[in-house]
């Protein structure tokens, strides 16, 4: 069983962002910018924005947070939304999710300029991931690919189950194996004899938020997990939606929580960034 290092990894892609920033500034005299909306108090929400600008600081990234009470309003939201759309230091804009019911989340995503979704949950973006074409791809799924294209995991042919069909990672995740040549099995909720399903996987991609959903006896000898889950456990610790005690001794590979996809996910925002600042400051 071999550990798939999110953190090294993202370390990586850190660096290689960092350098291509002072290459950029030198030519264009620009750096990045990422602006953030962060509505309400909750503590998840904060603290992965806290990452976010710290991971920014790091690769010398301008980055800003618009912090704004619970009981804001669309309008005000939209409004921020135009001034950062028109703003032309901002190159990538990030809604952290989820708002708060009195807000039209759909409306608000639609709003964000296709060329700063760095999210990539704008459905122009999400309608060319679709269809295999070039565009900003949301950032957990994303990194999930260049963690396995970094252990050299083809998926071309095998057999993956995802388990979750959000927006967020269940959907563009498929689309991304689909569009390496997986193939591609999707269970959620409502779907009938789970284990079934992941008995069957040669890669078993799962982040529905569940502890210990995947237990030992549901996967074959050899599979490749990819553990997308991240929960607090009643001890404090911070585990996945696997029993990884239990089931990493049956796999070739596994992802560690922490410390497997959850670094990846904030290396590929970085990434999507500078891939914007590119775009729009016409540096290839």
């Amino acid at each position: 069983m071999q550990l798939l290092d999110g953190k090294a990894l993202s370390a990586k892609i850190e660096t290689n962002v960092a350098n291509e920033v002072k290459i950029l500034k030198g030519k264009t005299g620009s750096v990045p910018g990422l602006a953030v909306i962060l509505v309400g108090q909750d503590p998840a929400s904060a603290a992965y924005v806290n990452m976010k600008k710290k991971a920014c600081d790091r690769v010398g990234f301008y980055s800003v947070t618009h912090e704004m009470p619970q009981d804001i309003s669309q309008e005000a939201i939209e409004n921020t939304i135009k001034m950062m759309n028109n703003n032309p230091n901002i190159d990538g804009i990030l809604i952290q999710l989820p708002l708060p019911p009195q807000i039209d989340t759909t409306k608000i995503l639609e709003l964000v300029d296709p060329g700063k979704d760095v999210d990539g949950f704008h459905p122009y973006n999400v309608g060319r991931l679709t269809t295999g074409l070039d565009g900003f791809v949301p950032c957990t799924p994303l990194g999930v690919m260049e963690l396995l294209n970094e252990y050299n995991i083809d998926v071309k042919g095998k057999n993956c189950v995802v388990i979750g069909a959000s927006n967020i990672v269940g959907k563009p995740m498929a689309a991304l194996l689909l569009n390496a040549n997986a193939t591609v099995e999707i269970c959620h909720i409502f779907t009938d004899d789970l284990k079934k399903h992941t008995l069957n996987a040669d890669i078993l991609l799962v982040g529905v938020g569940v502890i210990n959903l995947i237990k030992e006896d549901m996967v074959k000898d050899g599979v490749i997990i990819i553990d997308i889950g991240i929960n607090r456990a009643n001890n404090g610790r911070l585990v996945g939606d696997v029993d990884f005690e239990n089931v990493a001794k049956k796999c070739s590979y596994i992802t560690p929580v922490p410390g497997g996809v959850g670094p990846m996910t904030i290396a590929m925002l970085l990434s999507n960034t500078l891939k914007a600042t590119k775009s729009h400051t016409g540096e290839k």
